[in-house]
């Protein structure tokens, strides 16, 4: 009898955004649109991962049933040094992970942190739950989670 090793079937977006991602030659798998991050989640085959603080998530809103583990903590946004070990306990480092936080910028610095330290499906989702700032500095009017009227909700 011989084992048969199962391999992992990897979707088609995530596919894409794992080439888009090496042709760009980014630190960790790749981003994927919010919109494609919550079509994702509805399929169960990834786990969302907020990585904003705790603050932010409470008074701002959040995804329904994400995961969360701050990557910075406090108003001076000072760097979680157990990140890592969070993450790997509330995901394992097989998953596939879609991290998320307020723009796309502190989750990309945590894809790479989780790349680094293992875990080979680690997914950015561009944009951020609010999005990129517009030309009067405010956020949700030009792109991001809440600006597409994805699911979220606020405590």
């Amino acid at each position: 009898m011989t084992d048969v090793v199962q391999e992992r079937v990897i979707h088609p977006v995530l596919e894409a955004a794992r080439e888009a991602g090496a042709e760009a030659h980014l630190a960790y798998a790749g981003s994927v649109s919010p919109a494609d991050a919550w079509a994702l989640v509805q399929t169960g085959e990834v786990v969302m991962v907020d990585v904003r603080t705790a603050e932010e998530r409470k008074f701002v809103g959040y995804v329904p049933e994400s995961v969360h583990v701050a990557w910075a903590t406090g108003t001076s946004l000072s760097r979680n040094p157990r990140f890592v070990r969070e993450l790997e306990a509330k995901t394992g480092k097989d998953a596939v992970v879609l991290l998320l936080c307020r723009s796309g910028k502190r989750s990309a610095a945590a894809a790479e942190a989780a790349t680094k330290a293992g875990f080979t499906h680690a997914f950015n989702v561009s944009e951020g739950f609010e999005g990129e700032l517009d030309d009067q500095q405010r956020r949700g009017t030009l792109n991001g989670w809440r600006y597409l009227g994805l699911p979220w909700i606020q405590d």
